[in-house]
């Protein structure tokens, strides 16, 4: 079973990635951003806090994100496996997440980290904004600190799969076929080696 976290900053290219790789790789895609707008609409119990939460101002809790992560999981129980992208976004919510896996008898079985000039990410961001109306990527001072918050926060997953044997680096530079092109070559070593 293949279990992908998929890392990159704003802008570097996950979303349409992790389309491509679900089509070829037959998994479940855990992007927490959409599991949690699909929670909010649906008025769940998760929902319904997560919407307090945010309309004020506030980060929903890592726990609550774990939950929702358990649940998507034991519905899928068939799939080939996961792309989570999202979560974690940080070493204790990696930590959370190495310690939740294994009840599903599952682990973590590779890091792909997506990276880009932070130029290149700004352009495609503020070109992003123009079609989809977001008001976060039609600010460049709002975007480059977005980016700023990934390099503190996100970046450091980095070292702690690569001190797992996890990771690996592919330039989300080029056209999308040949980022994608990287990515399956990335994961398919994996897999030759035996770690996913």
């Amino acid at each position: 079973m293949l279990n992908i976290v998929l890392l990159g900053a704003p802008g570097a290219g996950k979303g349409t990635q992790a389309a491509r790789l679900v089509e070829k790789y037959k998994l479940v895609h855990l992007s927490t951003g959409d599991m949690l707008r699909d929670e909010i609409a649906r008025c769940s119990k998760h929902g319904i806090i997560a919407k307090q939460l945010i309309n004020s101002g506030q980060l929903v809790p890592d726990s609550m994100v774990a939950s929702m992560i358990a649940e998507k999981i034991k519905a899928h129980r068939a799939s080939n496996g996961f792309i989570f992208d999202g979560f974690p976004r940080t070493i204790p919510q990696a930590e959370m997440l190495d310690s939740m896996l294994p009840e599903h008898g599952l682990c973590v079985t590779g890091m792909v980290a997506l990276s880009a000039p932070e130029d290149e990410l700004v352009r495609r961001l503020l070109s992003r904004g123009k079609c989809s109306g977001r008001a976060d990527d039609q600010n460049e001072e709002i975007i480059r600190n977005r980016i700023a918050v990934y390099h503190e926060k996100t970046a450091p997953l980095v070292g702690y799969y690569a001190a797992q044997g996890k990771h690996v680096s592919a330039k989300g530079v080029g056209s999308v076929e040949e980022i994608f092109l990287t990515l399956c070559s990335a994961i398919d070593k994996f897999k030759q080696h035996g770690e996913l």
